[in-house]
This record gives C-alpha cells, structure tokens and sequence, in this order.
C-alpha cells in the first residue's frame, strides 16, 4: 500500500483480521514504528534495546514477550456529543500532534445519537482514519451505566461496529431508558443494577458469536457523583471480567482548577459534587475530591482499587482527556439552522473561531493525559488486548517517555511478568521486581521539562473474594518501597528484592515529579507521601503531575 492510496480500515468492508496483520515481521513492525508515532521509540528506550516484538512463551510463572508501548486516549467527544463542539478531524489532528497512536471517539447516548449520529459519525470516522494513517481510530459510546453514571464502550473496527453500538445504546443506555440515577424510573435500583449487568453479559455474547471482532468497557470517572458503589463495580466486572476491564484512575478536565481560570471553587476533573440523594451512602465525604488529579478511588492506597486487587482480580485503570471544551482555546459551537437541534440531526453544528479564549476544563487528547499500551504488534486488536492483559502505565504532564516492568526469580533467566502478569512462586523464594524508567527527554506541551522525583512500590495481601461487597478498604495494602530518585536522567533499571511470604499478593507502582504531596487518606503508615488535593481554584495540573502502572500479581503456591 502507498501512502496515497485509501487505508484498509477507511474500507467498512474489509475484515478485523486485515487491520490486523498477525504475521508482521519485526522489521515490518519497526518500519511501521516510524510511521505511526513515537511510542515504539519509548519502548526501546524503556528497556534500552529495540524490542523484538514476536509474541513470546506465556507459560505460568513464566515469560511474558517484549513490548513496545502505544499512547492512547479511550475517552473524546465530538460534535456527535450533545455537550461538546470539536469535529473529528479537529481532534484526530491534536491527537497527533500530541503524539498519540490510538484514541477512541465516545459520544454521549441520547435519542439524537441512537436515531441520527452514530451512522453518520461512523462516516466521519472513516474520513478521519483516511486523514490520520498513522493512528488508530476506534469508534465508540459513553453509556450511561443503569443505576449508575457512564462507561466508556469500544469495538474493534469492522462491519458491525456501528451496528452493535447502536443495538446497545437503545436496549441498555441508563438515559434512554430512564434508568439513570436522577432519572424517572431511579426508585427501581434493583432493577436498573440488574440491567446493568445484563448489559454488559450482552456485549460479552456479540464478542464470543463472532458478530463483533472484540469490545472493551471502562468505568469513567467513578467517583465524580459518587454513584458507582462498590458492589456495582464488582457486579460489572464479574458479569464479564474480559469485556469489563477496569476505570479512569485519573478523569479528564484536568484544566478545571487552572489558577484565574474557571472559578475560585473549581477542582480538577470537575471533581466539584457533594454526596447527593443518589450517591452510595458510604463514601466519605472526601472521595469527592481528586487527589494529585486522580480519583479518589485509584490514589488512596489501600482503597477501592486496592480493595478489588486484594481479591486477586485485575481491575486496570487508566487516564484521559474526556474532551469537551480545550482550555485556553477560541472556538465556539456555530449555530443552529432555522428548526433544527440536537434530537433532530444527531450532530451540533461545526465550531467557529472567535479569536478569543472561550470556557473550558479540557486539554486535547494527549496533551496531557496519556494511556500507554503494551503491545507485541501494531493494530486496533493488539491495543485492546494490551488492555485486556493489564498491560498498562498512564502519566499526567508527558512526566516519562518510557517505563518497562518485570517481575522475575532470582537466579531465573527469563524476562519474568510485567504489568497485568502473574508469577507463579512458592513460599519463601526471593523476587526481584525491575522498573527500567527513561526520564523525559523534551519540554511537555506547557514548555516544562518533567523530572520524576520518587518511584514508590505498593504491596498488597491477596485474600480472595470479599464477603461484603461493599468493602472499599484493603487493610493490608501499603507503599513497601520508595525510592528517590531526583536528579536522575536517561534510562536506569531500579532492582527491587521482594520475599514470598505464606500469602499471595500483587504489587504496583506509583511516582511523581515531588512537588506536591502527604501524609496518604488512610494515614502516613500505609502512604507517607501520596497525592493530596489541592485548594479550591488553584490546582496547576503542571505542577504536580503523576505516573501509576498496574499490578503485577504473585501467586504462592499453597496459599
């Protein structure tokens, strides 16, 4: 194929299976590298070698392959959202510009979308795949989640991508059906709960008929009403743990709380609820809150995310724009034509620059919060099973350029398990846990060169199933490690012993730039320096910029 000519996946005919060549070889892959962005780069850096990206041996206990890393954005709004006002092309070019590989278009379900907007969005997306070849372009839905608020839900490029998407929103979208939280028929919480979990056990069906190459969904910004309960979070994912992988640790609107900018209460992520009729009655009243810009439920180590972890289950999270409204930017929605609105075509009208700064709390996609994706080959299947393994690390501010993870025996020459992996050990046996980081290597988007300041490792008791499934805490989860590393510059491997004890358990990182942090939510004993909020109206997100990466698990054999 030339670069002049259609690409295969503008082509609605052409199957899953050919945008995703299984039989790439690695010179293939590497010369495609250069072409669709920068982050195969990273992932050499990040191991300090070029990544044989040829799938490796996974047997237990084992060796997972080499990856290269792909940047990504799971959660964009276009003039197909009832609330936002950018065209596709608009964001498919900050996308790139910003250096992302891969980004997913989530409209808002509405009547408007299911009757009008999905069908012509999709042909929007295609000429936004023919613009972009260099990424790729999922087309995808903000559901409102029945008895809850909204998911992210994404498929594979082919055929049915609309048709599956549409089906879905008119038989299980929260909002159309009135099953929202607020909504008419809200009383019904069993009910909508049930409807909820059917949904998801319905996208799983498509997915194993075959009419659907594959579909994901991730809970987004869980903690911003306060109406995810953590028996909903735990019902989702059990329905179908393979389709219902996990939630943004860290929301979009990460400009809200720019000093002077959008008001002297603003916090980021728009985190600025209190507990209402509708919220889960036992959440704290700061879980309210972001903390370092991250949600409650990802920052408080030893909290909700841990609580799922701790019962041996991968639930990954990750980050993104949720583009709305740019920060700083000058356009505004254009007008509507004489009697027509949203419900009646599905699509706002096209923006219109005003050449003055218009309201905002967004950054582009991949301006400044990233999602990065192990991967062993490049394409759409290959980012969404990146995903599905927990192949996962996000940052804020550009603060890495690459991370690379393995878990391994002592004395065992193999490459181990990375992020998403489980090793299997026995009892008493020493681990050693490699974290190779490559520190930034440019300024970020608001002309700051990030220096990362501490790298810290959490360690958390795997006990199995919860007997309340409302639980929130992991009591046994704690930072065992931190480690300082100001100063430090290029590409360095952090060695870390670990000591099998009688129980299983997992282990994740977390680090940041050091300028802001405490005493964690749940005490200085399990969190001495972790992600604090910030005061009402004055939270620079380039000023206090984070990195997580998901578990890696270790199960004791016996235990």
């Amino acid at each position: 194929m030339t670069e002049q000519q259609l690409p295969a996946w503008a082509d609605p005919s052409v199957s899953p299976a050919a945008l995703d060549p299984q039989g790439l070889s690695r010179r293939g892959l590497l010369r495609r590298a250069g072409l669709f962005g920068a982050a195969f780069a990273l992932g050499s850096a990040a191991t300090g070698r070029t990544p044989a990206l040829a799938a490796g041996d996974s047997r237990p206990g084992g060796e997972d392959p080499r990856l290269a890393y792909l940047v990504g954005d799971h959660h964009v709004h276009s003039v197909y959202s009832h609330d936002a006002k950018y065209t596709f092309s608009q964001l498919a070019a900050a996308g790139a510009k910003y250096g992302l590989d891969w980004m997913v278009f989530t409209e808002h379900s509405n009547f408007g979308h299911a009757d009008f907007g999905a069908a012509l969005e999709h042909k929007e997306i295609l000429k936004a795949r023919a613009e972009n070849p260099r990424q790729l372009i999922f087309q995808g839905l903000e559901w409102y989640i029945p008895a809850a608020e909204h998911c992210t839900v994404f498929t594979a490029p082919g055929r049915h991508e609309v048709d599956v998407l549409t089906r879905f929103e008119r038989a299980y979208d929260g909002k159309l059906l009135a099953y929202d939280k607020g909504g008419p028929a809200d009383t019904d919480t069993a009910r909508n709960e049930a409807h909820a979990v059917k949904a998801i056990k319905w996208l799983a069906a498509q997915r194993r008929s075959g009419y659907v190459d594959d579909v994901l969904v991730l809970a987004n910004h869980p903690m911003r009403l306060g109406i995810d309960s953590p028996h909903e979070m735990r019902a989702w994912r059990d329905a179908a743990p393979e389709i219902m992988i996990g939630m943004e640790g860290a929301p979009g609107a990460q400009g809200a709380a720019i000093p002077g900018w959008r008001g002297a209460t603003s916090i980021r992520g728009e985190y600025e609820n209190k507990p209402s009729a509708q919220s889960w009655p036992g959440y704290p009243a700061d879980a309210y809150l972001t903390y370092g810009g991250f949600d409650w439920a990802t920052a408080t180590v030893g909290g909700l995310w841990d609580s799922m972890l701790a019962e041996g289950r991968l639930f990954s999270v990750t980050t993104n724009s949720d583009a709305h409204r740019i920060v700083f930017d000058t356009w505004k929605n254009g007008d509507w034509p004489a009697g027509q609105t949203f419900d009646t075509t599905g699509k706002l009208p096209d923006p219109v620059n005003t050449d003055a700064p218009q309201p905002g709390s967004d950054f582009w996609p991949g301006q400044f919060s990233r999602t990065h994706v192990g991967v062993t080959r490049y394409g759409y299947r290959a980012v969404m099973a990146g995903m599905r393994a927990g192949r996962v690390w996000l940052d804020h501010g550009h603060l890495l350029d690459g991370l690379d993870v393995r878990l391994t025996r002592d004395r065992d020459r193999s490459r181990g398990v990375t992020l998403g992996g489980r090793l299997r050990v026995r009892k008493g046996e020493k681990l050693t846990l490699s974290v190779t980081v490559t520190t930034a290597s440019r300024p970020n988007p608001r002309g700051i060169l990030p220096e990362l300041a501490h790298v810290d490792v959490v360690r958390g008791a795997v006990r199995g199933p919860v007997a309340d499934r409302d639980t929130w805490t992991a009591p046994d989860t704690r930072v065992v490690e931190s480690k300082d590393v100001s100063g430090r510059t290029g590409t360095y491997t952090l060695r870390i012993p670990l000591t099998v004890g009688a129980e299983s358990f997992y282990v994740r990182l977390r680090g940041s730039d050091g300028n802001r942090n405490g005493p964690g939510y749940l005490g200085a004993s399990v969190d001495p320096h972790g992600p604090v909020p910030h005061s009402p109206g004055d939270g620079d997100p380039w000023a206090d910029t984070w990195f997580y990466a998901n578990p890696v698990f270790v199960d004791v054999e016996g235990s």
